[in-house]
């Protein structure tokens, strides 16, 4: 893929967090974009703000759960720009619930934006991509990928699900021009948490409001910072990027140990959890 400057570039997920901050990027290197979501009102924030910097965008309102949807964004791009030449299927949610508390309507919900949203954006925009000289698959996965923790079973199961479709994929492309690139970004301070469908999460914090401020005391990289390493292994024609540092440890505790990464993980959350606790009896609570 090398330079960006005068790509096509179609984003998914772009009304917010990762999505977003890659529009700017993006944006920034001159690219001619096509921005996808769900969220109508903030789309049309973002593609407002980078069309009055001067950049070349369009917004689609898209639900990536819907296959006919997906063909629809992919039609519109070849209408816009002839093809794309790069796609980045970056939309996801989240869902907090125990396995023997989940409902399978929510998981279906979930699998069908982070798994079958990766599979569409892909099939739908492979025979344009094809016709290009250059082109290439972007597919967000997870450092939850490789290691798990409790209540994330189905987050878990879809990012481990991207992982495998993608290194599939780029074995079945690998003497076409279209790259593959999968990106596991660790802890990202984006909203996915609080916009998550929450059954219980007895097993991970006491309340819903104290595993939000958790998730925000965790996730150190910015999308900002997320955005600008995806792009950076962009560039450099990577096949996987993690990104961040907290994504780079686990992954090597999961090459180490892959039986007990999840655990290890799993003990230094509840490590920590005390560890407030007794703070909290100590001191009571910060103002």
């Amino acid at each position: 893929m090398r330079p960006i400057d005068g790509k096509a570039v179609v984003i998914t997920g772009a009304a917010s967090g990762i999505g977003r901050a890659l529009a700017r990027e993006m944006a920034q290197r001159g690219a001619r974009l096509l921005l996808a979501d769900v969220d109508a009102q903030r789309l049309g924030l973002v593609a407002a703000e980078l069309r009055a910097q001067g950049a070349p965008c369009h917004d689609m309102i898209t639900d990536v759960g819907d296959e006919a949807a997906v063909y629809a964004l992919a039609e519109r791009a070849a209408q816009l720009f002839g093809a794309a030449d790069l796609v980045i299927n970056n939309a996801g949610v989240s869902l907090v619930a125990p396995v023997h508390k989940l409902a399978t309507a929510d998981a279906h919900w979930l699998m069908d934006i982070n798994f079958w949203g990766v599979v569409h954006g892909c099939r739908a925009f492979l025979p344009q991509l094809q016709t290009r000289p250059q082109a290439l698959l972007v597919n967000v996965s997870s450092i939850f990928a490789m290691v798990s923790v409790p209540t994330q079973s189905m987050y878990n199961a879809s990012k481990a699900a991207v992982r495998g479709f993608s290194d599939a994929l780029r074995e079945e492309l690998r003497d076409t021009p279209v790259r593959v690139l999968c990106v596991h970004p660790g802890g990202i301070r984006t909203d996915i948490a609080r916009r998550a469908r929450v059954t219980d999460v007895s097993m991970v914090a006491d309340t819903v409001e104290r595993m939000h401020e958790d998730f925000e005391q965790t996730a150190r990289t910015s999308p900002q910072q997320a955005a600008r390493a995806i792009v950076k292994a962009i560039e450099r024609g990577s096949t996987r990027v993690l990104v961040g540092a907290d994504a780079r440890v686990l992954d090597m505790l999961y090459r180490i140990a892959p039986t007990r990464a999840s655990a290890w993980l799993t003990a230094l959350g509840a490590w920590m959890r005390r560890r407030r606790a007794r703070r909290l009896a100590a001191n009571g609570p910060r103002a």
